[in-house]
Parts: structure tokens; C-alpha cells; sequence
């Protein structure tokens, strides 16, 4: 048991699941700020264009069936709309930034190495030789 517990320890220790936690939490943060612009902002625009129609609150009341309280069955798919559009949002926020980090990778590796001695040609070994043989006489 004690080996478990010391291996979970090195686990949640890593820098890697601490990265994941921290993106975690800021994707919540993020979510929340999307959802709220699409819902204060974007829909309330869209509904202005359709005819001041609340998108959002766009449902269906099936003639048919009730719930066992004896309410009508409702499908609201004005909510899914919103849904969908925040997802949509969230997912091209999230392709923007990660287009962004990788030109920011692809030009640090655009960055040569320093460059290593090249390995000498014929000519200039023996261009050395000389060289050495003149400066010993």
C-alpha cells in the first residue's frame, strides 16, 4: 500500500498533471465567459435580426404525451441552438490559440543550431599541412 501511495504521490506530483489541472480550471473559466458572451451578446444580435425572437427560449410542445405530473412534453431546441453556437465558439477560440503557439514553436525551430566545426576537405587538410610544414622550417 505504502508503494501505491508513493507512486500516486510521483504521478500528481509531475509537472504534467499539475499543467493539466491548471488548464483545466482556466477551460472552465473560459467556458463560463463564452457561454456568457453567446448568450448576452451574440443571441441577443441574432434575435435581432430574425425579429427581436429569443432564439434561446424557442421550444416545441409535442401534441401528444404528457409527463406524470400531466405537463406537456416540451423540446426546447432554441437551447440547443445556444448550445451549439457555444461550442462552435469555444472550439474555433481554441483552434486560434493553439495556430498561435504552434507558429510561435515553428519559429523557434526555425532558429539554426549553432553550427558545429564542418568536418574539413581534402584541400584543407593538406592546405594545413603545408601550412604546418612552412611553420616548422
Amino acid at each position: 500500500m505504502k508503494k501505491f501511495i508513493e507512486e500516486f504521490k510521483a504521478f500528481a506530483v509531475k509537472g504534467n498533471v499539475v499543467d493539466m489541472a491548471v488548464g483545466i480550471v482556466i477551460g472552465g473559466a473560459f467556458s463560463s465567459i463564452v457561454t456568457s458572451l453567446v448568450k448576452n451578446i451574440i443571441m441577443p444580435t441574432v434575435s435581432l435580426l430574425t425579429g427581436k425572437v429569443n432564439l434561446a427560449e424557442l421550444s416545441y410542445t409535442l401534441p401528444i404525451g404528457e409527463t406524470a405530473e400531466g405537463q406537456h412534453i416540451v423540446l426546447s431546441y432554441g437551447a440547443f441552438l445556444q448550445s451549439v453556437v457555444d461550442f462552435v465558439l469555444i472550439a474555433f477560440s481554441i483552434f486560434c490559440v493553439i495556430k498561435f503557439i504552434s507558429r510561435f514553436h515553428k519559429k523557434q525551430e526555425e532558429i539554426p543550431a549553432p553550427a558545429e566545426d564542418p568536418v574539413p576537405s581534402n584541400e584543407e587538410i593538406l592546405l594545413e599541412e603545408i601550412r604546418d610544414i612552412l611553420k616548422n622550417k
